[in-house]
């Protein structure tokens, strides 16, 4: 096969043996072709390319505020529901949660009794769900009919017609978007979910994708008496993030983040993996989500297989040399030898960790090897906000911009935890500094106060 220099040396002497005008012609086509096939070069460069252009997080209005006191009133009044050593058990875990008065729950929640019916968690799934895309795409030159891929994800709320249709419905997105609702995946949806959407991309060359990442907690809400599930009533809280991805090279320059890498893990094969976050009937038939004495054990599991795959792409030469040889002499030697933790903190400036709890983060922190000052925006969302299910880890992303910190070349480690139990992690390089005003508007009243101390839970201690 002879080289492109010796093919366009041979057609520019065969043209010079025609008539002139008919070169004029034979090189106007031959320059046509070669437009073709750099436009297809380039087409073919980009689909391996996607970009994060933006993201909206929902800010809950004032309203739906629901402080420490109102949410044990309201639980105490809820008669019938809860006896009295089950509002206790409550407020011990609302009071060690590390959740400030500033969370919020959906309108349901404030009627007595709450009003947890269809018609309203399809209310609040709308109203953060919608409030996200609006919050975006006020930012962006997009328009949602420009849409290719769209992905929805909600645990424990799977209406028919879907989510998903909910956005086509109200945005008019076009007949041939692909779209897909994911139910039942847990708090690490949302990277699963941009995962999904990343790889569709990879094989839609030139389109643009939406990701959305909530959970419903009208649906969500346990008003039973068995302890196991009376944990989520205290931590869930409402949220929603929307994300705009492009393959287009075209919207590099605009674009916030390029998605390198992303990693799922999964170790439902284990029984206690399996069942450390399950939805169930307790005891008088009352559904609700378990979360067992494994639940921590399940998620390290989950992230030490996340790390092993993760890791060669990721950590430095150095890092991966030292954790060989420690396995190296673990398997030569009869001693039980501790394991060397690869210090991920050296591949990442940000690790987003899902604020699921101040004991997941704590778990984490520990797997990892990490001092609590990297996972400072894990605890501050939680703090402000509460658990956000597979949205957290943009809310902490949107944190880390808010304080100034993510520079142009920074690598962002977002980690995903949920039931099943999986990980989910996805690696992001940002593609230019992200000025403060240029973040999404969900930590606006309270940025310039956090870090509050650890184990604080109310906003006027570091006011």
């Amino acid at each position: 096969m002879q080289p492109l220099s010796v093919s366009l040396l041979q057609a520019l002497s065969s043209l010079l043996l025609v008539p002139p005008p008919l070169q004029l012609i034979l090189a106007s086509l031959y320059a046509l072709l070669c437009s073709f096939y750099i436009a297809a070069i380039l087409r073919k460069r980009a689909a391996h390319h996607v970009f994060i252009i933006n993201y909206g997080c929902f800010k809950p209005p004032l309203s739906w505020r629901i402080p420490h006191a109102s949410f044990l009133e309201h639980c105490h009044l809820f008669e019938g529901a809860y006896e009295q050593k089950s509002l206790d058990f409550q407020r011990k875990i609302v009071d060690r949660s590390g959740i400030s008065e500033l969370s919020s729950l959906p309108p349901a929640f404030t009627y007595l009794p709450p009003r947890l019916n269809l018609p309203n968690a399809r209310y609040e799934c709308e109203s953060v769900i919608f409030g996200a895309i609006d919050e975006l795409f006020s930012s962006v030159d997009v328009r949602l009919q420009q849409i290719g891929v769209l992905v929805t994800n909600c645990s424990v709320f799977n209406p028919t017609p879907s989510m998903s249709s909910m956005v086509i419905h109200k945005y008019k997105l076009p007949e041939d978007v692909k779209s897909y609702s994911l139910g039942g995946m847990g708090c690490a949806a949302g990277i699963l979910a941009l995962d999904l959407a990343y790889r569709v991309l990879l094989a839609h060359p030139n389109t643009y994708a939406l990701v959305l990442s909530t959970e419903n907690v009208t649906q969500n809400l346990y008003c039973g008496n068995q302890r196991s599930m009376l944990v989520t009533n205290c931590l869930f809280r409402s949220g929603a993030s929307a994300v705009l991805l492009s393959n287009k090279w075209g919207d590099r320059g605009k674009s916030k983040y390029q998605i390198l890498h992303t990693a799922r893990t999964q170790v439902a094969a284990h029984d206690h993996a399996y069942r450390s976050i399950f939805q169930e009937e307790d005891s008088v038939g009352i559904i609700g989500v378990s979360l067992s004495k494994e639940l921590m054990q399940s998620a390290a599991l989950a992230l030490e297989h996340n790390m092993k795959m993760l890791g060669p792409k990721v950590l430095p030469t150095w890092e991966i040399i030292l954790y060989i040889v420690s396995q190296i002499k673990r398997k030569l030697s009869m001693d039980d030898h501790k394991p060397y933790i690869p210090k991920f903190k050296k591949a990442f400036e940000h690790i987003c960790v899902h604020a699921g709890g101040k004991a997941v983060v704590r778990a984490v922190e520990q797997s990892l090897d990490i001092p609590r000052e990297v996972t400072e925006a894990s605890h501050m969302t939680l703090y402000r906000f509460g658990n956000l299910s597979s949205a957290s880890v943009w809310y902490e992303l949107a944190y880390e911009e808010g304080k100034g910190r993510v520079k142009k070349g920074n690598m962002v480690w977002q980690i995903g935890l949920g039931s099943g139990f999986k990980c989910c992690s996805a690696v992001l390089k940002a593609l230019k500094s992200i000025d403060k005003q240029s973040c999404s508007p969900c930590w606006a009243d309270c940025i310039e106060s956090l870090p509050v101390r650890p184990d604080s839970n109310t906003h006027a201690d570091h006011q």
